[in-house]
């Protein structure tokens, strides 16, 4: 069948070469001769679909086609360079995986079909799918080949410094912890272009985020040892340290959540209140009624499924692209934001997300979307004042809706699911909007929700991180970074 096919081609490509061998004489011929030859030929793409070429040069080692022919036969796709070569224990510095990409976004227009959307704002979610595939580069600069690398957790990322005008942007990362174990830290940031050789200033930066990446063995996928980093200057080892307890860190929060520990006090008193409000609601013989601006959870659900095709897989050929997968789940929260407060959302936070399962190609991405939590929240916490809390400015009201996206995966004969992440963003919108839960599980969603936008608060006030939400509202139509 194969071979008809190819026949088949060779037979429909033959008479357009023809033709523009006998109008090779004419000018207008030969420019008409390079325009066919040009839509015809055929060159190896070694790039992953929509992210920037700069970063997508040698991602993929093989065409799809080949791939799958290995998939078929039972061999393993992996690289050959991956396959043969052993593994470099060496400590590395942290400026040996230092890698930097100019996107001109602000001097080559044809980029505004990829980063620019119908309402001139930069799509965020396109620059985070860059900012997995520039840690990619980053991780192997690092490690160097002989490894599987893999995505498996993105930490908080807030807008440090809003950009109010479309600009050429720099990506720049390196590795800022790796204990030598299998897993390493690298920090990504984006910020405001300046001429080749000076250095971005503070004020410059966007944006930055941290990956954590764990390094397996191509053959079994398990995890296995990768260079140690040397710090070399106060501010290295201050940084590496930081990278060190915050892996503590996370360690120490498995132990506290939910799926672990029951609510709390506080919490457990907040549940019953909420619960008694939603009771009332539905009282035949109270006149308290339920707002309109008051939403059940379930309503606000938005959900997509999708085929994973081979143009989003990554460079290890049967998985998708980490990335694509983050793409894909902002792009839903932001559409989940807007419709459950018919209003434009200005994002604010993404908050850490951990990658569970891999997501391979041909398979089917179940994405689930839903507003968990509101500030002003439903009630009021604590033993404060009674009731639902007020907005700060009754006529200009602003809420942060937090937005949970749940994701799995099932083969496309659908006998075998899996959970991929959970992956939370929030947003301000000019609405007084709250979420009423209504399932023991939506509020377990709710509380979760509460401790991340608490816990988030806290990181940027010690981080000294200026989330004004009612004043990025108002920048909201010169602001270019929304979507």
């Amino acid at each position: 069948m194969m071979a008809c096919k190819n026949n088949s081609l060779r037979q429909l490509l033959a008479p357009a070469s023809r033709i523009g061998t006998l109008n090779a004489g004419a000018a207008s011929g030969k420019h008409r001769a390079f325009q066919v030859r040009k839509w015809l030929h055929a060159t190896k793409s070694r790039r992953t679909d929509g992210v920037f070429r700069g970063l997508t040069d040698t991602r993929l080692p093989m065409p799809w086609i080949e791939a799958f022919k290995l998939q078929q036969e039972g061999k393993n796709t992996a690289s050959e360079e991956a396959l043969s070569q052993e593994r470099d224990l060496t400590p590395k510095k942290m400026s040996d995986s230092y890698h930097r990409v100019v996107l001109p976004l602000g001097r080559d227009p044809w980029l505004s079909d990829t980063y620019i959307n119908s309402s001139g704002h930069i799509r965020l979610g396109t620059v985070f799918m860059d900012l997995d595939a520039l840690s990619g580069i980053v991780v192997y600069k690092h490690t160097g080949p002989g490894v599987t690398v893999v995505t498996a957790a993105l930490d908080r990322i807030t807008i440090s410094h809003p950009l109010t005008e479309i600009c050429d942007l720099e990506y720049s990362g390196q590795v800022t912890y790796a204990s030598g174990r299998s897993s390493v830290e690298i920090t990504c940031k984006v910020a405001r272009a300046r001429d080749e050789g000076e250095p971005s200033k503070p004020e410059d930066v966007l944006l930055t985020c941290t990956f954590t990446m764990v390094a397996l063995d191509p053959m079994t996928k398990k995890p296995v040892n990768i260079p140690p980093l040397i710090r070399s200057t106060p501010e290295e080892e201050k940084i590496f340290k930081a990278g060190e307890a915050k892996a503590l860190s996370k360690k120490e929060k498995l132990k506290t959540s939910l799926l672990e520990t029951e609510p709390n006090d506080a919490e457990s008193a907040l549940i019953h209140k909420i619960w008694l409000r939603q009771i009332a609601y539905h009282d035949p013989t109270n006149p308290l009624r339920q707002p309109r601006h008051v939403l059940a959870m379930s309503r606000t659900a938005l959900s997509t499924a999708a085929i994973m095709q081979p143009q989003y897989r990554n460079r290890h050929q049967t998985m998708i692209f980490g990335g694509f997968h983050l793409k894909q789940t902002f792009e839903l929260a932001f559409c989940c934001a807007a419709s459950a407060a018919h209003a434009r959302p200005t994002f604010i936070s993404a908050d850490p997300c951990t990658f569970r399962n891999p997501v391979p190609v041909g398979s089917v991405l179940y994405l689930t979307a839903t507003v968990v939590y509101t500030d002003p929240p439903m009630l009021n916490d604590g033993d404060g004042e009674e009731g639902e809390p007020r907005q700060r400015d009754e006529q200009n009201p602003v809420t942060r809706l937090h937005v949970r996206v749940d994701s799995k995966v099932r083969d496309v004969e659908h006998g075998v699911a899996k959970p991929t992440g959970q992956f939370n963003y929030t947003f301000a919108v000019p609405r007084d909007v709250r979420v009423l839960p209504h399932s023991y599980e939506e509020y377990m969603m709710y509380i979760d929700a509460r401790r991340r936008v608490q816990l988030g608060d806290v990181q940027d006030r010690r981080d000294h991180v200026n989330v004004d939400v009612d004043t990025r509202l108002k920048m909201g139509g010169g602001l270019n970074v929304t979507e």
